[in-house]
């Protein structure tokens, strides 16, 4: 015991005690504070030493101990995850919810305003604005339509409460299997949410917000509301916002109207409606509608037999975006409407002045003659304006197909006129004292460094005023505008309608100052109606949708822009340019009188003509300038007139021209006449020969065709005819016309030297 107590009893280390008192004690290298420097056994060292079961048992039991804890950790942490998820997710909707206004203050905001466009009988013309179609009810659009697009976007559409837990999931593992982002969650309210009230920016932010205003919607308002609103809200490409503009824009038809097929194609947009408008690219519109249809066999929404005839009568679509002429007037009307009821609040109808019929025959006209004629003689493009007596514009045709080129050659495109603009030269002379028989001489002349020459450079030696404008002789207009003077010319010029800016030189004479189409024709109604320049206008009536009356076009009292007498020996005079001159292809069963036009190297072709119903002016060109091949205002501008002038007065009473005027009797030289050689004359300079005395040649007497006047136009007084009565018939339409005429007499206005020595 002594030598127990005497002796050091050193601690041992990895071994078992030898003592039971000292059995719980026991320590291992690694807990030394300072190494022995013995070298520790190592823990597979240890396990050697035990025996294999017993390794064996313990390592399995250790295994399946730290398996069971990987899934019972996972699950806490995940279930951890899930609260504080929920706590962050709650946290974000309160915020981004403080962000919004007061759900009290919330309304749907108003439909984008539709204005539909219709023709003088009620028919459609075009649908603009933002929509570019009227709002459809559930109830009258086809029932393909909203079984359609629920069963491709939103299957659960009637059951879920504003936002479908069950597409978000299935949205979710789709995209995470694709790696990308190939399919969406939102439900059809939530799309509308996002449609109606924020905009398409990918952020959390509007995410939450689409959230809590789908479930505002979803309290306020019934489905057959949220899915009516939707499809007349929704973008389905190509411009067409609503499924009526969508039906209209590719089918041609309004949404009552669509079928089975036609109704898959549009909710096929819906997923991509830029990619896949059948307007870009009709084979994926065709490939989407086809899932369309089975979506919607699988819902059972359609028979399997209902699917088969749809998928072999696939949708047939119009063949442009429209291509129809009357969206040239549709675009002319949007452009005056600010002015006539200032901004659009709300869907209206506006009723036009244009007769329908006479437009698609217009456009038939000029496209057909364009595509027999236009490779030969390199013209792609024309433009016609008809314009009855009180102003009405009733056709008007833009270009050669809208759908490749929107700009309007009619109304925007400012072209030289050539001999088109000689009667307001002629008209200047006759107000300065001139008449129709008054002779000039007709051969080469110069303007200081400007030489006029005649077309073809025949010249025909003394001629009437008559039978110079009838073969559109330029050197005697050019003689005459230096008599007039240009001031003159552009001041009766601007009397009769004409707006454009006019060059006061002597070649206006010509036609070298630019004018349109329009305002071209708009200056020839007064030879028509008997000297009234009415307002030009496309517009009878505005109204909303309920039928409240915004605008109305009253007409008024047309100004008197020519004296009755000055009317009568224009169209006297123009009438033989139908007749015996330059636009015999114009002629037809009805007195018509005109001027063809021509500008330099044919460049442009004109002819604006007119009867007592209608003034019709016609264009053919190229929109780079390009000259035609010795195209004339004769040929495919005549031919163009006389087509649709024909149709345009089929059934109407033939009525005569205003005005009584007669040649003077006498003897008439042959109009083929050779010309006698006659030394150059220069305009504007004294002649050094003495005067010598000239008799007048008058332009072969034509007979004038005892007719009613259309409409009951009746002689005004002192045998001025008056404008025609309010319930005249013009254009095939009846149509207000101006009062009856104003003005005093005609006044002789000073002739020239010439004048006095010829008698004229």
């Amino acid at each position: 015991m002594a030598n127990r107590r005497n002796r050091r009893i050193e601690p041992s280390f990895d071994e078992p005690a030898r003592d039971a008192s000292v059995a719980g004690f026991s320590l291992r290298e690694e807990d030394r504070v300072v190494p022995s420097g013995r070298k520790p056994r190592s823990r597979k060292a240890e396990s050697s030493r035990r025996s294999p079961k017993a390794r064996s048992g313990r390592g399995g039991r250790r295994k399946r101990r730290g398996l069971f804890g990987i899934f019972m950790r996972t699950v806490y942490w995940c279930f951890v995850l899930a609260i504080w998820g929920g706590i962050a997710a709650a946290g974000m909707v309160v915020y981004y919810g403080a962000k919004m206004p007061a759900a009290t203050t919330w309304s749907i905001p108003e439909r984008t305003p539709n204005i539909k466009i219709v023709s003088v009988d009620g028919r459609l013309i075009a649908n603009r604005g933002m929509s570019g179609g009227e709002a459809v009810r559930l109830s009258e659009m086809s029932a393909y339509i909203p079984k359609a697009v629920i069963a491709i976007e939103d299957r659960r559409f009637y059951s879920h409460f504003g936002i479908d837990p069950i597409g978000l999931g299935r949205a979710v593992v789709t995209n995470l299997m694709h790696g990308r982002f190939s399919q969406g969650g939102s439900t059809l309210t939530q799309q509308l949410a996002k449609n109606l009230f924020l905009k398409p920016d990918r952020t959390l932010e509007r995410k939450v917000q689409e959230v809590l205003l789908a479930l505002w919607l979803e309290h306020k308002h019934t489905k057959d509301e949220i899915l009516a609103m939707y499809l007349n809200r929704v973008y389905f490409g190509s411009g067409a916002y609503g499924v009526e503009a969508a039906s209209r824009r590719y089918f041609g038809k309004s949404a009552r109207d669509v079928s089975l097929s036609e109704a898959a194609l549009l909710a096929g947009l819906l997923k991509a409606p830029s990619r896949l408008s059948p307007a870009r690219d009709p084979k994926a519109a065709e490939e989407r509608s086809q899932l369309v249809l089975a979506a919607m066999q699988d819902e059972g929404l359609v028979s399997s037999r209902e699917v088969a005839h749809a998928m072999s009568a696939p949708a047939a679509r119009v063949p442009s975006y429209w291509t129809g002429s009357e969206n040239y007037v549709a675009d002319t009307i949007m452009e005056e409407l600010p002015a006539l009821i200032g901004e659009v609040q709300g869907d209206i109808v506006v009723d036009t002045t244009i007769d329908l019929d006479l437009q698609k025959l217009a456009e038939r006209s000029i496209r057909r003659l364009i595509d027999e004629s236009g490779r030969k003689l390199d013209v792609s493009q024309g433009a016609l304006v008809s314009i009855d007596n009180s102003g009405a514009v009733r056709a008007m045709v833009g270009g050669y197909d809208y759908s490749t080129s929107q700009f309007d050659r009619a109304s925007e495109a400012r072209r030289q006129p050539g001999s088109a603009f000689k009667p307001f030269v002629y008209a200047a002379a006759l107000e300065a004292g001139r008449t129709p028989d008054s002779v000039r001489n007709d051969a080469p002349i110069q303007i200081g460094k400007w030489k006029p020459v005649n077309y073809g450079g025949k010249y025909y030696g003394k001629v009437t005023l008559a039978t110079a404008l009838a073969r559109s002789l330029n050197s005697v207009a050019a003689q005459l505008a230096m008599e007039v003077g240009p001031e003159a010319v552009i001041e009766i010029a601007n009397r009769m309608g004409v707006q454009s800016d006019l060059q006061k030189n002597v070649s206006i004479a010509l036609g070298t100052s630019e004018v349109t189409p329009l305002e071209l024709t708009a200056a020839y109604v007064p030879f028509a109606n008997g000297g009234y320049r009415p307002q030009v206008h496309f517009v009878r009536r505005v109204t909303t949708a309920k039928g409240k009356v915004l605008y109305e076009y009253t007409g008024g009292s047309a100004p008197r822009v020519l004296k009755p007498e000055i009317v009568g020996m224009m169209n006297a005079m123009m009438m033989g340019t139908v007749e015996i001159g330059t636009a015999r292809k114009a002629a037809f069963a009805w007195p018509a009188a005109g001027k063809t036009g021509t500008s330099q190297n044919s460049r442009d072709a004109w002819f604006v003509g007119y009867t007592a119903n209608l003034t019709t002016g016609v264009w053919f060109g190229n929109d780079d300038a390009k000259p035609m091949k010795n195209v004339t205002g004769g040929a495919l501008p005549a031919q163009a007139w006389h087509e649709f002038m024909v149709a345009a007065h089929e059934g109407v009473p033939v009525a005569r021209l205003p005005g009584s005027w007669q040649p003077a009797p006498a003897s008439v030289a042959p109009a083929q006449e050779a010309p006698p050689a006659l030394p150059p004359a220069v305009v504007g300079k004294p002649a050094n020969p003495a005067p010598q005395r000239v008799t007048p040649v008058p332009p072969a007497a034509v007979p004038r065709p005892s007719v009613p006047v259309a409409g009951g136009a009746k002689s005004g007084g002192n045998g001025r005819p008056a404008m025609p009565s309010d319930g005249g018939s013009t254009a095939s339409i009846k149509r207000p016309v101006p009062p009856g005429d104003v003005g005093g007499p005609m006044k002789k206005g000073s002739g020239s030297i010439l004048d006095i020595l010829t008698g004229g």
